[in-house]
């Protein structure tokens, strides 16, 4: 069954890029329908985020450093309009909603907001709350939203694809229309409807795409579904060769990837071998504290000279008890639940997909991707900020400048954008036939193996040679499978699983240069 609803804005996603453009949008008066696939508001890449978010130093202003930064760790591809826009807005953004709007209550000390430093910032600039500011700027976000009278909240619900009349109107010459969104098929789970939801402007706020690799710390919805419905409705996609692997994830048998927070070595904690020596000064003159790129293939390095499963942080040897308690009390209480306490023990660490620098193209300027009245915020977009590698605790800050960019573009546009399109065709599928899970589950791994393997922290030719051509494979057979299976979170999460996965692969086949977290020997 099918049913149709309308707003002004639909935003796909609930991290911090989709609820900043929604709470803004909404406090303006405008009409907004927020959809995620999760049961509830708060799980996203945002509100699993550990270490803090960049504000400035204390007592300076701090532009000019931050942007070197910045530029430094994409080396030397930033969008430099890009890395401008986040040094200048991002700290007064900030003070008016982060704190101000939506009262997110940062660690402080004597009055001042407690600041750290991070791997490839040159002065202590991340604030953070204890060590999980993400939930910390979730749970206040997911607040006013809920209780926010212009905001539709629809939890559970799965986007399929997005609207476009060249590919949806039942009017074959909306073709020849130049290209544009005009919301999206979504699915919603219990009920399994397919809610057809116009909309005079859409935002997609998906976040990653981790779950494309064996081993990540994302939670399981980042399964690049923006950029997966993006490039099948025709949007640019940019970079995606560019994936981020963070350099320490708890690594322990039946284990998730669980995520040790940078922020251990920006307050003075230490990669080591089993033996309990430091490794990381002969890799980088910074040690632990150089950039992500370097210190994942450091430790890769590492543990491939040794023959060792994985490497160890110590904290113990390096940070006093009582800051270890203070600042990471969620860590210890996590790892304590394995046997092993960070104020006494060595941490199992290895590398794991973290973050994607690509995504859909997305104007530095509003957001706007290379279909009209179609927005991209947060992970999912490329506006060129990152480069070829993320700056520590750029993410959050990205998502906060973005989503009120976002918000101010379409509040100069929705006024001139006509009625609802009512020529959108309902949804076509009519297939009772249920998934095989098995075959889906299979599948998966299929796809995650290859994708860690073959185009991981290292890639060669012939390993990319031998993933296009595997991907290739497993996609068209997951393609005949999806025509003929009635839909579901999971089928969709596979479908879109393996088209990211075939998109970053090809961008890693066609840039023969390495850079950044783009490694090729």
């Amino acid at each position: 069954m099918e049913e149709k609803i309308e707003t002004e804005v639909l935003i796909i996603g609930s991290g911090i890029a989709g609820g900043t453009a929604a709470l803004k949008l909404a406090d303006a008066g405008i009409k907004v329908v927020l959809v995620t696939r999760a049961d509830n508001l708060y799980e996203s890449n945002s509100y699993h985020a550990q270490g803090g978010i960049i504000y400035k130093g204390l007592g300076e202003k701090d532009s000019a450093e931050l942007e070197n930064d910045i530029l430094e760790a994409g080396a030397g591809i930033s969008n430099p309009r890009a890395v401008r826009i986040i040094s200048d807005e991002g700290p007064r953004l900030i003070e008016d909603f982060l704190i101000g709007r939506i009262g997110v209550d940062f660690n402080q000390q004597a009055g001042e907001l407690c600041r750290t430093k991070e791997g490839g910032h040159s002065i202590g600039r991340i604030i953070h709350r204890a060590d999980e500011t993400g939930k910390a700027i979730e749970s206040a976000l997911a607040k006013m939203i809920q209780r926010h009278p212009n905001i539709r909240v629809f939890t559970n619900v799965s986007a399929v694809d997005l609207l476009t009349p060249g590919h949806h109107s039942c009017d074959k010459k909306a073709v020849y229309e130049p290209l544009s969104c005009v919301g999206a098929y979504l699915l919603d789970q219990k009920t399994g409807f397919i809610i057809r939801c116009l909309a005079k402007q859409t935002i997609l706020a998906t976040g990653g795409l981790g779950q494309i690799y064996e081993f990540t710390t994302n939670p399981e919805g980042a399964r690049g579904d923006g950029i997966a419905m993006a490039n099948r409705a025709g949007a640019r996609i940019i970079n995606l060769e560019f994936i981020q692997f963070h350099p320490t994830a708890f690594c322990y048998p039946g284990a998730p990837r669980f995520l040790i927070t940078e922020a251990a070595r920006g307050e003075g904690a230490k990669l080591v071998d089993a033996a309990g020596k430091p490794f990381m000064q002969k890799y980088d003159k910074r040690g632990d504290l150089a950039t992500r790129d370097i210190v994942a293939r450091s430790i890769y390095r590492q543990m491939l000279e040794t023959g060792a499963a994985n490497v160890y942080l110590d904290l113990r040897s390096y940070i006093p008890a009582g800051k270890i308690m203070e600042r990471f009390p969620m860590i210890r209480e996590r790892l304590l639940c394995y046997g092993i306490d960070i104020v006494k023990d060595l941490v199992p660490v290895v590398p794991a997909a973290h973050y994607s620098c690509g995504g859909v193209y997305a104007s530095v300027e509003s957001g706007e991707t290379t279909i009209n009245d179609l927005y991209a915020v947060g992970e999912v977009a490329c506006n060129g900020l990152h480069g070829a590698n993320r700056l520590a605790s750029a993410s959050l800050l990205e998502g906060l400048v973005w989503g009120n960019r976002a918000y101010l573009a379409i509040m100069d546009r929705i006024g001139k954008v006509g009625a609802y399109r009512e020529d959108i065709n309902p949804w076509q599928g009519v297939v009772d036939q249920e998934a095989d899970l098995p075959l889906v589950a299979q599948d998966l791994r299929m796809i995650r193996s290859i994708m860690w393997n073959c185009v991981g922290l290292e890639r060669t030719a012939s390993r990319l040679i031998r993933a296009r051509t595997d991907l290739g494979y497993i996609e068209r057979s997951i393609d005949r499978f999806y025509q003929s299976s009635k839909l579901s979170d999971a089928l969709l999460g596979l479908r879109n699983i393996a088209r990211t996965a075939i998109l970053v692969a090809e961008a890693a086949w066609e840039n023969k240069q390495s850079a950044g977290c783009h490694y090729r020997r």
